[in-house]
């Protein structure tokens, strides 16, 4: 089938530890998300979330999108960048103002945006996005859209992400290196919000747990996201924790993990033997560590030192949601995602140790979509064309938009100067 008429096109790339990949993603005519073509490879210069080699990261990010650009039979001059590291952190801020009982208009919320973005106290930080999670009348939470409605007060909690600017610069200029210009840096959690759960989620309040290579994400969702705590932990210290119990290398860690690693044990584990070297490896190098005459581990020895590495993790988790208030009746669901996640059985060991319901969040079903990609390891990748398309509102760039000519009399018009006289005395 052709594909129809694009009318817009977003190009996206996700700068992780152990994976630096790129997406360009086509808005047809008739609203239709479709992905045009994905590229990725492993990745250099990146260590926890952060550029550690100019050089190396620049080349990583040239050489994903010009596979990506390969699929799609197009080129992109411009990306939304994923950012996982760089000390993420989010904070809430509460603003309202006098409305005075009258009708609520568009520039009342214009006039509450301005002042929502004065309120902002970076301390030195970096603002990655400060956007409105809802709105409140008269101390009333839940209102999506307070527009034409009746109100004493009308208040905004925007949700600011902040991270360290140097990091962010050095994440910037390794994009602009491989001759690309940098529509927004997203932060991971967003993107992968935005990719993997559905708005009731966001809205009714569910946990997000982001596993990647070296970073894991733990984000609280409640009327938009309320909290973020970022854990310098992921799959990869697990597979380094094989790699050094059994005396092996990375690349043989990470496929015993892969392919016969698992989160929750079972009664066969200690029966079944398996094979330290794939097809292919040097079969005369050294035996792992406790190996048989065939350099054939336990399955249950595996899946000891993968249990062990998540229960650290899991209690990190457990941690960071208690701090962010995610317990009790107020903490619901967990969604885990990202390359971690894919390890088997890792919801029932979360839902386990968390007490709280868990599923495993992949990308939403979009034209164009290969089944490799369709993978938590991609909610990422795939959420940062969705939010470009979705094009949120920043309270940064709000401004007037026009000269108002609306005029005002009676009570209408000595709100105004009321709220006039307040502003600018």
């Amino acid at each position: 089938m052709a594909l129809p008429r694009i009318a817009r096109v977003f190009g996206a790339v996700n700068v992780g530890s152990f994976r630096i990949s790129a997406m360009i993603m086509g808005l047809s005519e008739t609203g239709e998300l479709i992905v045009l073509g994905s590229g990725n490879r492993a990745s250099q210069g990146i260590k926890r979330g952060y550029v550690t080699d100019m050089a190396a990261a620049t080349y990583a990010i040239r050489d994903a999108v010009e596979r990506a650009e390969k699929n799609a039979g197009t080129s992109i001059s411009s990306v939304w960048v994923g950012c996982s590291g760089a000390g993420l952190a989010s904070r809430v801020a509460k603003v309202e103002i006098e409305i005075g009982g009258r009708r609520i208009e568009e520039d009342d919320i214009e006039h509450l945006l301005l002042a929502a973005r004065e309120s902002i106290q970076p301390d030195g930080r970096m603002v990655l996005h400060a956007q409105p999670a809802h709105y409140t009348l008269d101390g009333a939470h839940g209102v999506a859209n307070p527009r034409g409605l009746h109100a004493e007060r009308l208040g905004v909690d925007i949700h600011v992400m902040l991270a360290d600017g140097a990091p962010v610069r050095n994440l910037i200029e390794a994009v602009q290196n491989a001759h690309l210009d940098v529509e927004a840096v997203v932060a991971a959690p967003i993107a992968a919000g935005h990719a993997c759960l559905s708005p009731e989620e966001r809205e009714l309040g569910t946990a997000l747990v982001e596993i990647g290579g070296e970073v894991t994400n733990v984000a609280v969702y409640a009327g938009g996201m309320l909290g973020l705590t970022a854990i310098p932990f992921g799959s990869s210290d697990i597979t380094d924790a094989v790699a050094g119990a059994f005396g092996i290398r990375r690349l043989q860690a990470q496929r015993l993990k892969s392919r016969y690693g698992s989160a929750i044990a079972s009664v066969s584990d200690y029966k079944d033997m398996i094979p330290v070297n794939g097809p292919g490896d040097d079969s005369a190098g050294p035996a792992a560590r406790g190996a048989d005459d065939q350099n054939r581990v336990p399955r249950a020895e595996l899946v000891s030192v993968i249990t062990e590495q998540l229960s650290r993790l899991t209690d990190e988790i457990g941690r960071a949601l208690k701090g962010m208030g995610f317990t009790g009746a107020k903490g619901g669901q967990v969604v885990v995602t990202g390359g971690g996640s894919e390890l088997a059985g890792i919801a029932e060991f979360l839902q386990s140790a968390l007490g709280r319901p868990v599923r495993v969040g992949k990308p939403p079903a979009l034209r164009g979509l290969g089944e490799a990609s369709a993978t938590p390891s991609f909610v990422t990748l795939a959420g940062l064309c969705l939010y470009a398309a979705d094009d949120p509102v920043d309270i940064r760039s709000v401004g007037p938009r026009h000269t108002p000519t609306t005029r005002y009399s009676g009570v209408g018009l000595v709100n105004r100067v009321v709220r006039a006289m307040k502003e600018y005395f």
